[in-house]
């Protein structure tokens, strides 16, 4: 009897330290997305507080505005695969590799930390075949989320940064628009991981910081990587002691410029928005829309240097009308701080600004 109790505590202790399983990348390179969330194993919990071992979370200089939603990202790469450096576009994520964005609100935008809701999570999976979009909801008690291919809409309360009770209609994309705003010479593709938007110090979790890029590049997530030195910065947008100009640029980098660049979704307007657009014309600078109507406002020219209320690019972002806002997904609340720096931006261009930066 004794022997037999001993046999048994052994086996249960051997069962105790086996380490979990890790992420099934079986599953996460299947054609067809996972029903649930949980079957791809990224998390260690059913409520995604505990990571799986290869996903490693990362930060952005200028993230998205998403209607004041908070968002955590992490990005898992195959056992034994590494991250390449690119100087421009997104980095070289290897096939099996997949970007998680959760999307979440607390009960006070000023006690991010307290009362947290759980919306959605949407993945970026590198398969053979490209980039895959998918996006899944969670459950009232956050223990699981769901695949919707047709998207949602999800009432949201929450109090803002200035103690006033917001209450939204939060909108989880379909597939449709996933592609929309991920589309890059018609491929789905991320948008915010990019050396500039990655080259910024981080929290370590073991305390201290460090830079981001250097801190993969160490880790051995990253190669390829030249001297920090070397690396492109984009502002962060938010950073007062930056220069206006860097930060606003910054801003329309990341939520105009993925639609608003040559291969764009939004490449015939002939507006391009991204941090390496040097041109004012294409700036939007003293340049007349391509097709005038409502989303004009019966203004002239995209910006007009040193007047924001005479530039169609201020008078969409402030707008929340279908078919006049910009950006016309991903949000249904003005951002008042992103629309404040871009008038600042404005404000400050020379007239001189028309003929070249």
């Amino acid at each position: 009897m004794r022997r037999g109790l001993v046999l048994l505590a052994a086996l249960l202790w051997l069962g105790a330290a086996s380490p979990p399983p890790g992420v099934d990348l079986d599953r996460v390179l299947q054609a067809d997305p996972a029903p649930r969330l949980s079957d791809y194993r990224l998390f260690l919990d059913g409520t995604a507080g505990r990571p799986n071992a290869g996903l490693v979370p990362y930060v952005l200089a200028t993230p998205l505005f998403t209607d004041h939603s908070e968002k955590s990202r992490l990005v898992f790469t195959p056992p034994g695969r590494k991250i390449g450096y690119t100087s421009t576009g997104v980095l070289d994520f290897p096939v099996g590799a997949v970007l998680v964005k959760t999307f979440a609100y607390p009960a006070d935008l000023r006690r991010p930390d307290r009362e947290v809701r759980k919306v959605e999570t949407r993945l970026l999976i590198h398969k053979a075949s490209g980039w895959t979009a998918q996006t899944y909801v969670w459950n009232t008690e956050g223990t699981e989320a769901m695949l919707k291919r047709a998207g949602a809409r999800l009432p949201v309360r929450f109090t803002d940064h200035k103690g006033v009770q917001v209450d939204l209609d939060y909108a989880v994309p379909n597939q449709n628009q996933c592609k929309t705003c991920h589309q890059l010479e018609g491929a789905v593709t991320p948008i915010g991981p990019k050396a500039r938007n990655l080259n910024r110090e981080v929290a370590l979790t073991g305390g201290g910081q460090a830079n981001q890029l250097e801190h993969w590049h160490q880790a051995g997530l990253l190669e390829g990587a030249p001297p920090p030195t070397a690396r492109p910065r984009l502002a962060a947008w938010d950073d007062a002691s930056q220069p206006v100009e860097a930060r606003a640029r910054a801003y329309l980098d990341v939520n105009c410029g993925h639609c608003h660049n040559p291969s764009g979704s939004a490449s015939n307007s002939g507006l391009f928005l991204t941090a390496e657009e040097t041109r004012p014309a294409a700036l939007g600078i003293g340049k007349p829309p391509v097709a005038a109507g409502r989303g004009a406002g019966d203004l002239l020219v995209g910006v007009d240097p040193g007047h924001p209320d005479h530039s169609i690019l201020a008078y969409r972002m402030a707008s929340t009308e279908p078919g006049v806002m910009m950006p016309e997904l991903g949000r249904t609340l003005r951002h008042e701080e992103g629309l404040d720096l871009v008038r600042a931006w404005i404000r400050a261009l020379p007239p001189q600004a028309q003929a070249g930066l």
